[in-house]
């Protein structure tokens, strides 16, 4: 059997640093073009046990801040924490509040005691972790028995539609690598951690043409950061025939860029 535990391979992931920069420049932009972002981040806001009421909870990866506002007025009465990797997105969320701490970290190696939180919430986030099982890892040592992760990220086919038409136009890495949903059940399940709830769902996004979505992942900092990326300018040729490939793909409501989001709810045994 296959081992898809590890896909993709370190190193098929962007450098950590390269996201921060990325994302730290896109803080100013991110929430005016971040749609997937919030409904993504609301599902799995409506995915948590509705008895939870956590005296500390981590928001890993909180970007502008918007979820952690979001779990400060739905948890009134706890001590929120707000964790990012890019420095930008922490100066922007800080001064709109929702956590009592704000604090530049890796969700690889979080720098929080052992026991000290009851739930971590998590975002579109965990998907830039070339080292899944590391995250894994650390929240279990972060969390209280009987404690939380939830998460969403992205697997395998997503902005398929948009890696097929680069392929068609020129064959080099456009569109970021993505690990497959096998990957994440087989990781989760090894954890030590109860695998509540574990599914993977399409949310598709549609605009009216391919400059309006590359324009859109470039505003929130999720452009192509992969390794083996083409270096320089796209030319105007290549373009063109990337514009041609993706109509192709042309629906009623305009051009589809399928996102396949992995929503998961895990627990610490007690």
């Amino acid at each position: 059997m296959t081992d898809l535990s590890h896909a993709p391979l370190p190193g098929a992931l962007p450098d950590k640093r390269q996201v921060a920069a990325s994302f730290s420049r896109a803080a100013a932009s991110y929430d005016s073009v971040a749609e997937l972002q919030r409904a993504v981040g609301s599902q799995l806001l409506m995915r948590l046990p509705t008895d939870i009421t956590p005296q500390r909870w981590l928001d890993m990866g909180c970007g502008t801040g918007y979820f952690s506002r979001m779990l400060g007025e739905r948890l009134p009465a706890s001590q929120g924490i707000a964790l990012d990797i890019a420095e930008g997105m922490l100066n922007h969320a800080r001064p709109l509040g929702g956590a009592e701490q704000f604090i530049a970290g890796d969700a690889e190696r979080l720098p929080l005691k052992a026991d000290s939180v009851e739930l971590i919430f998590s975002s579109l986030a965990v998907q830039w972790c070339a080292n899944f099982e590391a995250v894994l890892s650390e929240a279990y040592r972060v969390l209280q028995p009987g404690g939380v992760l939830a998460f969403t990220s992205l697997c395998v086919g997503t902005l398929e539609e948009l890696r097929e038409s680069w392929r068609a136009a020129d064959g080099l890495v456009h569109v970021n690598r993505f690990r497959t949903f096998e990957g994440y059940q087989q990781l989760c399940a090894a954890s030590g951690l109860r695998v509540v709830s574990l599914e993977q769902r399409p949310h598709v996004l549609h605009y009216p043409d391919v400059r309006s979505l590359t324009h859109e992942l470039k505003a929130l900092g999720a452009h192509n950061l992969n390794p083996g990326r083409p270096g320089g300018l796209t030319g105007r040729a290549r373009i063109v025939a990337l514009v041609q490939a993706y109509e192709r793909f042309r629906q009623a409501p305009g051009l589809p860029a399928t996102y396949q989001v992995v929503y998961a709810v895990l627990e610490k045994p007690l």
